[in-house]
């Protein structure tokens, strides 16, 4: 799950480096073990036994070294993760210490009893992906027969455990003139919010990089976005969609309107790339990276502490450094709220502090 609550960290420092950045969201692949065979998974996931996944006990020591560093949301994602046999046990361990855990399940797995026992261990929210309006175009992009029905059935249970749910698309030339029916599809089915993320390529998204929307798409699909929030009862979010913070503050502009932004809680708007910055992501084996998508090993919990590596890493802090970023977003004068997406950028260049390739705003300092 990827709906990214967070505030912005306080400036300190010089120029845009930013020091001691609050942690407010962890993406933990508790297990790449999965019963899908998603055509753009980042972790190219499917069943497995995977090796040296973290135990209960590693699992439950991360938790403790997380709350040293703060209070934040705990996606448990995957892979699929109630296919890991002791989920339940470490939600209920989160929540416990005061972090706000939520779930990101696709659905399938999703009966009366396990809803039940995720609103019992203090599960918040769930996320279910819903990548097209009708089972043909879900489970054409999910790659299992069934997979659409599967998630419109979790979404039963949850609904009937008073369980909070969101539904997240991921936009790809596949499903991009279908967005409109998949939100009106989340408001029937009683979502709470609806998160948009834009197609990174990597995992088996590299295989799929000519479904890619383009630039042009990718502005006209942000400026859509912006246009809903006036029209849906849902709390939106764009995702891996760093432009948005920079078209929010256009429109409105533009418009006259005060830009407000929801800085707590699960759907909380402040800033484009949060990697490194607010939010970090944690593979199964112990990896700590800047997010899911940008492959960059900045540490082990396994082999240091947590509060070491999210202080401490190179990489973290120079992601924290917005004056450091290269080409046209180190000249852009939306670099603090946008900051282009770093991982798309090192996809495309290997350098992880280059130019968003998938942008078509010219700053006004170059």
């Amino acid at each position: 799950m990827n709906g990214h609550p967070h505030t912005s960290p306080k400036h300190t420092g010089q120029g845009g480096k930013k020091q001691g950045s609050d942690l407010r969201l962890i993406a933990w692949e508790v297990t790449r073990n999965c019963n899908l065979n998603c055509i753009h998974c980042r972790a190219a996931a499917t069943e497995g036994p995977y090796s040296g996944e973290l135990d209960t006990d590693a699992c439950f020591k991360f938790l403790d070294e997380v709350r040293e560093v703060g209070k934040p949301v705990i996606i448990l994602t995957g892979g699929e993760p109630l296919m890991r046999p002791d989920i339940f046990e470490i939600a209920r361990y989160g929540n416990d210490k005061g972090l706000r855990m939520v779930m990101a399940p696709n659905g399938t797995l999703i009966t009366e009893s396990n809803a039940k026992q995720m609103v019992e261990v203090g599960i918040q929210r769930i996320s279910i992906s819903l990548d097209g309006a009708t089972a043909e175009s879900h489970d054409l992009f999910r790659r299992v027969e069934g997979a659409f029905e599967g998630a419109l059935r979790g979404i039963k249970w949850a609904n009937q455990a008073g369980l909070d749910f969101q539904v997240n698309t991921t936009i790809t030339q596949q499903n991009f003139h279908e967005l409109s029916k998949i939100q009106e599809l989340a408001v029937k089915l009683g979502a709470v919010a609806h998160h948009i993320f834009l197609l990174v390529p990597t995992g088996r998204g590299k295989y799929i990089v000519d479904q890619e929307i383009s630039a042009q798409q990718y502005e006209e699909t942000l400026n859509w976005f912006y246009d809903q929030r006036d029209r849906t009862p849902l709390q939106l979010k764009a995702t891996c969609a760093p432009h948005y913070y920079r078209i929010l503050r256009q429109r409105a502009r533009k418009e006259g309107k005060t830009v407000t932004f929801k800085t707590h809680g699960l759907d909380a708007v402040t800033r484009g790339c949060l990697g490194g910055v607010g939010f970090c992501f944690v593979s199964n084996t112990g990896i700590v990276q800047p997010c899911g998508f940008l492959d960059l090993n900045c540490g082990n919990v396994t082999q240091t502490p947590f509060p070491r590596i999210w202080n401490e890493s190179e990489v973290f802090n120079a992601l924290r450094d917005y004056d450091r970023l290269k080409g046209k977003c180190g000249k852009c004068e939306y670099r603090k709220v946008c900051g282009g997406c770093r991982a798309r950028a090192y996809e495309a260049t290997g350098d992880y502090l280059a130019e968003e390739p998938l942008c078509l705003y010219q700053p006004k300092g170059s």
